[in-house]
């Protein structure tokens, strides 16, 4: 069986440059890439980062789905340490807030970055 290493997850943007600065304000993730059509994010130590990718045609999901409409294909979940501070963060650094619930286990606000791509913060309870 093939070695693989999962070293990022790719998010398709008309402005590469312009999310991948969004979420280095988020992060604090160092810019490794960074062209016209390709930038990329990666902490400090090296692990799993974040690319974007140019999309000149690029449709944002609509959350909550509504049927005919762009379906999300994924999310990013992103568990932060104080709920208030991490969304007032979020919403400087350019997301719209689209949702959020609180239950037994978790208090979750959902987001969408600059692009339309929904990401969630949460904390555990």
């Amino acid at each position: 069986m093939p070695s693989f290493s999962f070293t990022a997850t790719v998010l398709g943007t008309p402005d590469p440059r312009g999310l991948a600065r969004f979420y280095q304000r988020l992060l604090g993730w160092p810019l490794r890439d960074d062209t016209d059509e390709w930038a990329t994010l990666r902490p400090a130590d090296g692990s799993t980062g974040l690319s974007f990718q140019l999309e000149r045609d690029h449709v944002p999901p609509v959350w909550p789905p509504h049927p005919g409409t762009q379906q999300m294909q994924l999310h990013l979940d992103f568990e932060v340490d104080d709920l208030e501070a991490a969304t007032a963060a979020a919403l400087e650094a350019g997301a719209d807030r689209i949702g959020g619930y609180d239950d037994p286990h978790e208090q979750v606000r959902i987001f969408a970055d600059p692009a339309g791509h929904p990401f969630c913060l949460f904390v555990p309870v």
